[in-house]
């Protein structure tokens, strides 16, 4: 399904970058095929996909390093697509980081400064506002081999913003950090960006990372784009069944809708009937559905419950505890249901240090969840 444009978060504010029905081709092969985009000022913006999706191809036209076969470019309303890269005001920080290995940290972050009419004062005192803004001082004569892969990354971090760019361009670049480093890097890069103002676009397949930091997220496939929108739009509202699987878990359940009432739909499953909270006039009745819920989404209560005590379901399967992973802050179950159904799975925060509620394997269970907790896709 192919978005199209889509207006910054404030529909009163220009876009910074509007890409407009933007195709590219290498040889037979679409890369991006009909993509069109709006990027806010100051927004931190995410492309995300599979790889081979048209992401990086993307990010590359609109660096200049690749010119679109078809469509337009526009930064502050201008049409940048014949621009030379070191014309725009553009930056780009490359996955590899492609640091000089000869040069200091200093010269390194210089280096696009020297090529420029700044005077060499000036540049000096850029280059020590960039060391100071991502920590890196006492550094500065140190080679690039002889820094861990955090300082590297700063430094190219460091020189991509030292020339007080429009837009700054990230492509994969915390993919060589480990996961407790990478972590702290996504909180740094968002404070700075929020203190520099600067638009950032990012491309990840990395989904957690986009959903950590980016305000919104354009989802790409097969050169196309799904779906765009906050991170919370894309998980709790996803547009198609590909969406659902793609970002996060979910739960798939085949139906068909077979009625309507109180903007509830009833939906006829392969060995139940399922009421979802959705509206009538988006779904039809008689159309082949899926529903797709959330493991978070799903409660889990064992089979001899008092019924006193049990929560109030409509929407619910017995089943047997086949699988319980520990990790940490939440627990995963996985349910194989009595009726032979697909295997659900059910993710439980671990509240307390210690709990007697835990779930065993083998252990007779009630899988349920609330009508308003489902998505109903169109399939």
């Amino acid at each position: 399904m192919q978005a199209g444009a889509t207006s910054p978060p404030d529909d009163d504010v220009q876009p910074l970058v509007r890409i407009e029905g933007v195709s590219k081709r290498f040889g037979d092969v679409v890369a991006v095929d009909d993509v069109s985009i709006d990027i806010a000022p100051g927004e931190f913006f995410a492309l995300l996909g599979p790889s081979g999706c048209g992401k990086t191809t993307l990010l590359r036209m609109l660096a200049g390093f690749e010119t679109p076969d078809a469509g337009r470019i526009l930064l502050d309303g201008e049409d940048i697509a014949e621009v030379l890269p070191h014309r725009r005001p553009v930056n780009m920080m490359f996955q590899n980081y492609a640091l000089f290995p000869h040069l200091n940290v200093r010269d390194n972050i210089a280096f696009g400064l020297k090529r420029t009419s700044l005077p060499r004062a000036e540049i000096a005192d850029r280059v020590a506002e960039m060391m100071g803004l991502v920590q890196l001082e006492g550094l500065d004569r140190r080679k690039p081999d002889q820094l861990s892969g955090g300082q590297r990354q700063r430094v190219a971090l460091a020189r991509a913003l030292a020339r007080r760019p429009r837009l700054l361009l990230l492509d994969e670049p915390l993919a060589a950090l480990d996961k407790k480093l990478r972590e702290a890097t996504q909180a740094e890069l968002m404070q700075l960006q929020r203190k520099l103002g600067t638009s950032f676009v990012i491309v990840t397949h990395d989904q957690d990372e986009a959903m950590t930091m980016a305000d919104r997220i354009a989802v790409m496939r097969d050169g196309k784009i799904e779906q765009i929108g906050s991170p919370r739009a894309l998980y709790e509202t996803p547009a198609s069944q590909w969406i659902a699987g793609f970002i996060g878990d979910v739960n798939l359940i085949e139906g068909r809708v077979i009625a309507h009432g109180n903007d509830e739909l009833t939906i006829a499953a392969k060995h139940d009937f399922i009421r979802v909270v959705a509206a009538a006039d988006q779904v039809p009745r008689g159309a082949d559905v899926v529903v797709a819920v959330r493991p978070e989404k799903l409660r889990l209560m064992r089979v001899d419950t008092p019924r006193t005590e049990a929560t109030p379901h409509r929407n619910a399967r017995r089943g047997t505890i086949a699988s319980v992973g520990y990790l940490g802050d939440q627990t995963v179950y996985g349910v194989a249901p009595d009726d032979s159904g697909a295997p659900l799975r059910a993710t439980l925060a671990n509240t307390a240090r210690r709990s007697g509620d835990d779930f065993a394997v083998g252990e007779r269970v009630i899988a349920s969840f609330a009508p308003a907790d489902a998505v109903v896709l169109v399939r």
